[in-house]
């Protein structure tokens, strides 16, 4: 992100109002490699490539901030991997990190990482701080430390069904791995600030939270993600949850998080009533059903819809309700951006 888009976003956090409302979208290896052009294996692998796609995009929507921006990352697999996972490559699909825990006493055995030697950890921050020179020559800064949530990261190596039955079944060796992956977690995301002087962000991703009830969630969720957002003094505190958000949207103000990326199932004026508009909320149209498959009229029509309740404009970046998708193509992005600017802060 540029000095004045980080400007802008910390401002909207504050409370201000801006017109037209400004636009935002967490992208990243789902998205990115399709639409500049190269294969998801060498957007991983080529540090070239990576870099060029993410000065394309910054290049082609200067009008957009995009989040974390030149997130240097290897999808799914990154914090798996300093555990010891097994990481499945595919040339144009995602990588697959293999669970480790087959059984619940294997989590006794379970060993904290070191996120300076351990697993593609390293490789992040090398090919960041390799890149360095060039995203700041460009106007842009690393902003922001980024990791997969506590959840996510346990589900990854234990298995989703296996680790959301767990936390009924075994709830004390849940809560071991938890914090042992809470403790790496706050780990990592230190190393990189230690690393960036210019990091003033977290971005956690994290959308296990949402299979919880509010019982579950207070025990297995609430506690970890304070840690995690409390890891670090920052400006811009970013959560993404894009599955149900319901349960952990009345506690994002005491988690620590002062921006959220949610499902599009939920309206804005639901997520403000939720969170007492006392959070920014970046959404919300769905990102695949019309940002990647609709028209570029569709996109307008949707941006309409979910705007049309909302009387308090404050605390908005608007978005899709999710991360970029696969598939989304530069007109329907142009259509978003035609359409905010036709519609200004406060018209529908």
């Amino acid at each position: 992100m540029t000095d004045e888009q980080w400007d802008r976003l910390v401002s909207v956090i504050d409370g201000q109002v801006l017109d037209p409302l400004p636009v935002g979208f967490i992208i990243d290896s789902p998205w990115l490699p399709g639409w500049a052009g190269i294969s998801t294996m060498d957007y991983f692998t080529s540090d070239l490539k990576w870099l060029d796609a993410n000065l394309k995009v910054v290049r082609s929507f200067p009008d957009i901030m995009f989040l974390p921006g030149f997130w240097a990352e290897h999808g799914m697999c990154t914090e798996p991997s300093a555990f010891g996972t097994k990481c499945r490559w595919a040339e144009n699909e995602l990588p697959f990190a293999e669970k480790i825990i087959a059984r619940i006493e294997d989590i006794d055995s379970l060993e904290k990482p070191n996120p300076r030697t351990d697993g593609l950890l390293p490789f992040v921050v090398s090919r960041l701080r390799n890149n360095r020179e060039r995203i700041e020559d460009s106007g842009h800064r690393i902003r922001f430390a980024v990791a997969r949530g506590p959840l996510n990261v346990a589900t990854f190596l234990m298995g989703t069904t296996e680790f959301l039955m767990a936390v009924r079944t075994h709830p004390a060796e849940i809560a071991r791995l938890l914090t042992v992956v809470t403790d790496f977690l706050v780990d990592w995301l230190r190393f990189q600030r230690e690393t960036f002087d210019s990091i003033d962000g977290l971005l956690i991703l994290d959308d296990i939270v949402g299979f919880l009830g509010e019982e579950d969630f207070r025990e297995a969720a609430l506690p970890y993600l304070k840690r995690v957002f409390g890891s670090l003094e920052v400006a811009v505190r970013l959560f993404h949850n894009d599955s149900s958000g319901v349960v952990c949207a009345p506690f994002l103000g005491e988690i620590g998080v002062n921006l959220f990326n949610f499902s599009f199932e939920h309206s804005l004026v639901e997520m403000k009533e939720l969170t007492n508009n006392t959070v920014t909320l970046l959404g919300n149209i769905p990102p695949r059903d019309v940002l990647a498959d609709g028209t570029p009229d569709d996109v307008g029509e949707s941006l309409d819809s979910a705007l049309e309740q909302v009387v308090d404009r404050s605390h908005l970046v608007l978005s899709c309700g999710g991360g970029m998708p696969g598939g989304v193509p530069t007109e329907n992005i142009e259509a978003f951006l035609n359409a905010v600017r036709a519609r200004g802060s406060r018209s529908v």
